[in-house]
């Protein structure tokens, strides 16, 4: 072989080695409207026996991340646990630099694993889009001054320009902005994922406490509803960081909320079981470009593991959960990162 010859062919395999250095998926997929894709994400991330570190959870390239939050009306702080309302239990640390996320103490406040996702995305900033789902385990403590806005606050001051804020999505690309967050929904007006590579958006559901107190007369995810159509009506949506999640439902789930609150959901989150049953029709999300979250994707029938599947059984779930519509498919697959950064066209079979 001709020396020029033997030095192309070196060459050429060096860059067959060396250039697939990202999923074969994420190329073309980050040209996808936002709502047009279906990626993955995990559910209670922040417990120590998934990650050691929140930010290992970040590295599996996961799209989702969970986090449980408490109420302290004592010291206006947010707990971050599963089960223990008076104390943090959490694999988050105190980071201002990506060298503090993989060390030193966890069990830290809300704050704190907020500080760990901007960390970790000004180090990781062609990543994403995240989605951070906050569940509210007790609910608001309003009474006592821990109230949306206060949490709004919280993710400002933490989180910054990370954030993509309902705000963005009534924006018009010309100028002039949509009325209510469902306007803007229909009319497509989602980035790609390419424009938001590097940022997050968060989402806030009730929490299962919250949920079975008979007192509690106002959802988390409906008073957060509110508070966007009271901020529009007075000119300061843009302090609304969180985008509030309805359930699922025959027809539109929304009609079970207060008539003025409606407009105001575009992300709908329940089980996937509950997603496929025959009498919801999924293919009107995505038609409005809604984003649809299915939890629980290995309790759909046939059942798998719900920790540790075959890999080619969870990206068999995942195509199947895409074709159904959904956004975002989550579960507790924590040892597949193949799987977690999988990026795949919404409703394609």
């Amino acid at each position: 072989m001709p020396r020029r010859a033997a030095l192309l062919a070196f060459v050429m395999l060096l860059a067959g080695l060396v250039l697939p250095t990202r999923p074969a998926t994420a190329a073309p997929a980050d040209d996808l409207p936002f709502t047009s894709a279906t990626t993955v994400g995990m559910h209670n991330t922040y417990e120590r026996s998934a990650f050691p570190y929140l930010a290992r959870a970040l590295d599996t390239g996961t799209s989702l991340i969970e986090i449980d939050a408490w109420p302290n009306v004592f010291t206006k702080r947010w707990h971050v646990s599963h089960a223990n309302p008076l104390g943090n239990d959490n694999n988050c640390t105190s980071a201002s630099m990506p060298g503090d996320l993989y060390a030193g103490g966890t069990s830290k406040y809300l704050e704190h694993c907020l500080d760990n996702v901007r960390v970790w995305l000004e180090a990781h900033p062609e990543s994403g889009p995240l989605m951070i789902k906050l569940e509210l385990k007790l609910g608001y403590a309003t009474a006592f001054g821990m109230d949306p806005a206060q949490l709004d606050r919280l993710i400002r001051k933490h989180l910054g320009e990370r954030v993509f804020r309902p705000a963005d999505l009534l924006a018009k690309p010309g100028g002039g902005a949509y009325t209510t967050l469902d306007e803007a929904a229909r009319a497509g007006n989602w980035p790609t994922r390419q424009q938001l590579a590097g940022r997050v958006l968060l989402n806030v559901i009730p929490g299962t406490v919250e949920n079975r107190n008979p007192f509690d007369f106002w959802p988390s995810n409906e008073q957060y509803a509110a508070r966007l159509r009271d901020l529009a009506g007075t000119g300061s949506i843009g302090d609304a960081q969180i985008f509030p999640a309805a359930g699922s439902g025959t027809g539109d789930p929304r009609d079970a909320y207060e008539r003025s609150i409606r407009p105001w959901f575009v992300l709908f989150d329940s089980q996937a079981s509950a997603w496929l049953g025959e009498s919801v029709d999924t293919a009107w999300y995505a038609a409005n470009h809604y984003v649809l979250v299915m939890t629980g994707a290995h309790g759909v029938h046939p059942p798998i593991s719900g920790t540790h599947p075959a890999p080619e059984e969870a990206r068999a779930r995942v195509t199947e959960l895409a074709a159904a519509h959904a956004s975002f498919v989550t579960s507790d697959w924590y040892t597949l990162p193949e799987i977690q950064s999988l990026v795949v066209s919404r409703g394609e079979p």
